[in-house]
């Protein structure tokens, strides 16, 4: 096993409670300390519940273990953040701020930061490059970008190796939605596997970029794996999984559930939506680190499905 002591804050959420478990199979149970405001349903290695607003906490905590990596997870997301605009700024911006000055003054080795698409706005018009402008629509959108430029700033100040990447909607059977506008196409997986139908809260031709969650680790820890001479992008890197629409997915499922019933009522989430870029540019993360997804929307959708319904068994069981 590899000689971290790596901390996850936000361990109980959508990536974080699958990114705890990939982390403890390569580094080792005991080298992975899961965090999160509240106690999760299960845990089997170490945890400590933490207030990310707390410095003096986040502080103690990096001390205590002697933390090597953070990888920082907690944040109000997108759909969520719209209903309450000052709080969502506020909880992801100081918890960023007290991770950045704990992990400076520890010594610590690497910082991940994730950011999202959520950073583009209306000026993106399909495809997000590297570099397009960034003019996010939503408040969540503000605070990643913000994050963004002061991981920046405290790579250049104090030479602190931190690495972002730029999450599209992450797609994964292993928890629940989390109050993100992508978050349709992990519940609608749910009732499709329970018999229901689904109410989408987008139109049915709105293609947004996904990833799978399988993908998305991958990404994430071989980003934070590179060598540090071939990370040359210090705000968020661009990443790319799969692009689809609500009646793409649905049309996926009905290869596996031909009787998948999808009714489409947009809400206040379709703006959100449509100030997101349709497709993504990874080129910069496939030259610096090889990075290549390796799941198709029917791979995914074959996988989900199988996954659910074997949850929701063992449920009834």
């Amino acid at each position: 096993m590899k000689s971290e002591c790596i901390l996850v804050i936000g361990a109980n959420g959508q990536i974080g409670s699958v990114l705890v478990e990939y982390l403890r199979e390569l580094y080792g149970v005991g080298q992975v300390v899961a965090s999160d405001l509240r106690q999760p349903d299960h845990e089997t290695g170490l945890f400590e519940q933490l207030d990310a607003t707390d410095a003096n906490a986040l502080a103690a905590l990096v001390k205590k273990y002697r933390i090597t990596q953070i990888y920082h997870l907690a944040a109000i997301l997108s759909a969520k953040g719209e209903q309450e605009p000052l709080k969502t700024w506020h909880i992801n911006m100081q918890t960023y701020f007290n991770v950045l000055e704990a992990a400076r003054e520890n010594n610590v080795a690497k910082v991940f930061y994730p950011s999202s698409i959520a950073v583009f706005g209306d000026h993106v018009d399909t495809k997000a490059e590297q570099w397009s402008y960034l003019d996010p629509a939503t408040v969540y959108g503000i605070s990643k970008t913000a994050g963004e430029n002061w991981s920046n700033y405290y790579y250049k100040r104090y030479g602190m190796d931190i690495r972002s990447l730029r999450y599209p909607g992450i797609i994964g059977y292993q928890s629940m939605p989390g109050g993100g506008t992508t978050d349709y196409a992990v519940d609608i997986y749910h009732k499709a596997v329970k018999g229901e139908a689904f109410d989408c809260f987008l139109k049915a031709a709105t293609t947004l970029p996904m990833i799978y969650i399988s993908d998305a680790m991958d990404a994430t820890v071989r980003l934070m794996e590179a060598p540090i001479d071939k990370i040359t992008i210090r705000t968020g890197y661009n990443l790319a999984g799969i692009s689809f629409s609500p009646e793409e997915v649905a049309a996926s499922i009905r290869k596996f559930i031909p009787d998948f019933q999808i009714n489409y009522k947009p809400d206040f989430r379709q703006q959100i939506a449509d100030s997101w870029p349709q497709q993504i540019d990874d080129a910069e993360a496939r030259k610096d680190w090889g990075w290549r997804p390796a799941y198709s929307l029917d791979k995914m959708t074959e996988e989900m499905i199988a996954a659910l319904k074997t949850k929701y068994q063992s449920v009834k069981s």
